[in-house]
């Protein structure tokens, strides 16, 4: 288990090196016999394996990053931010066809151009807050607004 990411990792002995991803030599049955396999199976309410998400970001002025694809110089505050989200989060409700519609036209996210959509990923790949929101969430389920690095978001778990 990686202690600065923990989450599990590959470790081949003879060679001394290490990685994220299972030796491609191995069967998914001696993957499953190894030492701590139990940390790679995931389920619905998360945990090491890969989920699939969207989200609708919106950036601030203290985010990471101060441009996006549609403004080349971000000023809002991030209440600012936050209340633009609120903004969105009550024009979806439960629809992931707003949401889509919404994250296509508002995201200051490059997936804007894929409704939003990140695509699979596992821990440790997403900013620790997202990460712990999107593995929390069932399939189908909207978060309440996460503030990252990055800014604020709503998160769609979609698989």
């Amino acid at each position: 288990m990686s202690n600065s990411k923990g989450i599990p990792y590959y470790f081949n002995a003879a060679t001394k090196q290490s990685s994220w991803d299972a030796p491609s030599e191995l069967s998914d049955d001696q993957i499953k016999s190894l030492p701590g396999s139990n940390y790679l199976s995931g389920g619905s309410s998360g945990g090491a394996g890969t989920i699939t998400a969207s989200h609708l970001l919106v950036k601030h002025k203290d985010s990471r990053r101060t441009s996006s694809w549609k403004e080349t110089n971000i000023t809002r505050t991030k209440e600012e931010a936050t209340e633009i989200l609120r903004e969105y989060q009550a024009q979806v409700g439960n629809s992931r066809e707003k949401f889509e519609e919404l994250a296509s036209i508002h995201s200051d996210c490059s997936s804007h151009s894929q409704k939003g959509n990140l695509g699979p990923f596992s821990k440790g790949q997403m900013q620790k807050p997202f990460e712990d929101a999107a593995f929390a969430l069932q399939v189908g389920e909207f978060s309440d607004i996460i503030s990252t690095d990055s800014g604020v978001h709503i998160i769609l778990r979609t698989a």
